[in-house]
């Protein structure tokens, strides 16, 4: 507790403060030393804790209203002349709930906030080990936000915080692991309190964490030094900490990151961070330059101190050079590619280089696994790849279009299902009317064909159509194409909707 809120609290005619029904108040209790005889109080009890309620306006209304009638307690004071202390735990106008008293009654009344340590200080203080440095990014979040969400977003940052546990504490586990972050993550339970603990969030059992805890992700660049916290309360409420000699804590772990002096090739997914996987993540923050073709490595986000190498679409081994000459010299890279980085793109390109150069024999190379565009395409219309299917690109740039030809016949007159990346270009216009005509002779008229457009962004369009309709014309480099086999079905559903699929069996 500061100095001055010590100082108002004891000067204070009335002393308010939040508590649950059960009437016990951790704001109350740390300001029991500041009190003194003769003081009004006014406890303000939720009648509500959590969003199931028998109000008959649900939980909104029912919080409501309690803010209002709390408000108006205060005001009948405030108008006597009395002077009101609002007491709370953490600092006031995060994520606190005298805020909400606050923007009733600044505008009637004078209002001072005297600001409170916050909780993320007080567990990074506990933890002894630094929070944010230099450039880093930190990131504070609720733990009521979906699973997804906090995935997300903590693949997405350098430290973080989670606040409001207790009963979300299972999905926010759960997030840093799939985030690829629970290595590192801390478990800090009322900090500063004689009650207080800390642990590694992996070791903490799920039964009977507390609302007031967070879990934190300190700095990623920060000595691993462990603070082995004595609560010693000053003259003004205040604690101090020791750190005794030789107190340490594990140092983060790399995990799955890019290896100093090593190149990972890593698959962005077709649609960004909603379908990036939590190792990737992981490779791309890490990473200290970024090699790709542009707009691959636009949808990547800006990091300080990160160096971006972008260059066209063609060039991909004079890219994959360039990226293990920076690994050589001992730098940590990151290679981009859309979708799958093994399918059609840059895994190939850089191990070529890798293993036809006797320079870069040392480099490390590893490639990490990204969703491809067929499966995203699939998905957004049912199951067109249940059973066996083929891959094949319609870009005659690396190989001759009579390979193409000869393969589309192959798996056409093998009846697989097929899946065909780079349908058409600007240049390339002629191909679609081509492989049409060759799967023509080995399949129906009315054979499926799903046309998925920009899948996964903004502009995402799946249409299905009967093979001998599919127009060229509606096809270009932002396609991928699904033909279906003699087994694969379209059916419309009772709801409305339609959906592609193949069956498991096969006639016969």
């Amino acid at each position: 507790m500061t100095v001055k809120a010590a100082r108002l609290i004891g000067a204070a005619d009335v002393v308010a403060y939040y508590s649950a029904r059960h009437g016990r108040s951790i704001a109350r209790s740390t300001a029991e030393p500041y009190l003194r005889d003769g003081q009004l109080t006014e406890p303000l009890v939720y009648p509500v804790t959590t969003e199931t309620t028998d109000h008959p306006g649900g939980y909104e209304a029912a919080i409501t209203e309690f803010y209002d009638a709390s408000a108006e307690r205060l005001a009948a004071h405030l108008s006597a002349g009395r002077d009101v202390v609002v007491i709370c735990a953490g600092d006031p106008m995060f994520y606190g709930s005298y805020m909400y008293l606050h923007e009733r009654l600044a505008h009637r009344f004078p209002a001072e906030v005297v600001p409170g340590v916050t909780s993320i200080s007080a567990a990074t203080a506990v933890l002894g080990r630094p929070l944010v440095e230099r450039d880093e990014v930190l990131t504070v979040l609720p733990g009521t936000l979906s699973a997804d969400e906090l995935t997300r977003r903590l693949a997405d940052t350098d430290a973080a915080a989670v606040l409001k546990l207790g009963r979300t504490f299972p999905q926010v586990r759960a997030a840093f692991a799939d985030a690829g972050r629970l290595a590192d993550a801390w478990y800090v339970e009322r900090a500063t309190t004689e009650t207080g603990r800390e642990l590694p969030l992996a070791e903490v059992d799920p039964d009977g964490v507390p609302y007031f805890s967070l879990a934190v992700l300190t700095s990623p660049t920060g000595a691993a030094v462990a603070a082995s916290v004595d609560p010693a309360p000053g003259v003004d409420g205040s604690t101090a900490s020791t750190v005794p000699a030789a107190s340490t804590v594990p140092a983060a772990s790399t995990g799955v990151g890019v290896p100093a002096g090593g190149v990972t090739v890593v698959g962005l997914g077709p649609a960004g961070s909603r379908w990036l996987t939590p190792e990737t993540s992981q490779a791309l923050r890490e990473a200290e330059h970024l090699v790709g073709y542009g707009p691959y490595v636009d949808r990547v986000p800006h990091r300080p101190g990160q160096h971006r190498h972008t260059s066209g679409n063609q060039v991909e081994i004079d890219r994959a050079r360039h990226a293990l000459e920076l690994a050589l010299a001992g730098a940590r890279v990151a290679v981009v590619s859309s979708g799958d980085p093994g399918v059609f793109a840059m895994a190939t390109a850089v191990l070529e280089v890798a293993t036809t150069d006797d320079r870069f024999g040392t480099v490390p190379v590893r490639v990490l696994p990204g969703l491809t565009a067929a499966q995203a395409a699939a998905s957004r219309i049912g199951a067109p790849l249940g059973h066996d299917f083929a891959v094949l690109s319609l870009s005659d740039r690396l190989k001759p279009w009579a390979v193409i030809e000869q393969r589309l016949a192959g798996a056409a007159a093998a009846d697989l299902v097929l899946a065909l990346y780079n349908p058409a270009s600007a240049s390339r216009r002629w191909q679609v009317d081509a492989a049409r005509k060759v799967l023509l002779r080995h399949r129906s008229a009315d054979t499926p064909v799903v046309v998925a457009r920009d899948v996964g962004r903004p502009g995402e369009r799946i249409t299905v159509v009967p093979l001998a309709e599919l127009d060229p014309s509606d096809v270009d480099m932002r396609c991928l194409l699904i033909v279906g086999s003699s087994t694969t079905r379209t059916d419309r559903r009772a709801d409305g909707s339609t959906v592609v699929w193949t069956p498991r069996t096969y006639p016969g």
